[in-house]
């Protein structure tokens, strides 16, 4: 998956023949070239979560939990098991990993949690179990200093924001790119109807309708400028 400005771009976990690949990082054991206490085999160790939570094998993650496994382990993309699992829509594996001590707020390398690739991937089912079992919505997440609702509003995922508004998220957090998440629904949405109820979403929430960007133009002004009727009606 690739995101254009604003939004995350994470390698898919991968599983192959004699590879263990999870979240960018690969295991590959050679039977040819032993070696005792090897790096293939500590590697292949410190990354049994990441195979079972890119399978979704919510029953082999219980049985390497109760092995003290440990499930804050992270890949050289500084991925858990649990950013693997939620990157594969794998519900019940996420269940697992949270009650075997899984950190659901843990951020990679990139900078982001479960609750933002779920939101990029528009898996409000995925947003809302992050939630019940203690995801912060008001995390600031990605490298643009953002947050999960500004990467869903970005995206015109409208029942994600509407998710992420009901968990708390902060509505007129500003990122590194000086957007809020209603200046985002607009100059990088389509216009089309994701949009406008994303953006009608954020207004009914009480979103800050005057806040500009580092140019001074308001989302109404980006609206009109850019043709957008019905979110311009719905910004006035």
């Amino acid at each position: 998956m690739a995101w254009s400005m604003g939004s995350p771009s994470l390698p898919r976990p991968v599983v192959g023949l004699g590879r263990a690949s999870a979240g960018g990082a690969s295991v590959v054991c050679r039977p040819h070239r032993p070696a005792p206490a090897s790096a293939c085999s500590r590697r292949a160790e410190r990354l049994r979560l990441h195979r079972a939570a890119a399978l979704g094998d919510a029953a082999q993650i219980r049985k390497l939990l109760a092995d003290s496994a440990d499930p804050k382990a992270r890949d050289a993309s500084g991925r858990t098991p649990l950013h693997v699992a939620a990157f594969g829509s794998h519900y019940d594996a996420v269940r697992a990993l949270v009650a075997g001590g899984a950190d659901i707020n843990a951020l990679e390398n990139r900078r982001y949690d479960v609750i933002t690739i779920a939101a990029v991937k528009d898996d409000v089912r995925m947003v809302k179990l992050a939630l019940e079992h203690g995801g912060n919505a008001k995390l600031i997440t990605s490298p643009y200093d953002g947050t999960a609702l500004i990467a869903a509003a970005h995206l015109g995922h409208a029942e994600v924001v509407k998710a992420l508004i009901d968990g708390g998220a902060p509505l007129d957090h500003v990122n590194n790119l000086g957007w809020t998440a209603l200046i985002e629904a607009v100059i990088l949405g389509d216009g089309g109807a994701r949009h406008i109820a994303t953006v009608a979403h954020l207004v009914a929430a009480g979103a800050n309708r005057t806040i500009a960007d580092r140019g001074g133009v308001t989302p109404l002004q980006h609206a009109r400028q850019r043709g957008f009727q019905k979110i311009a009606a719905a910004l006035q």
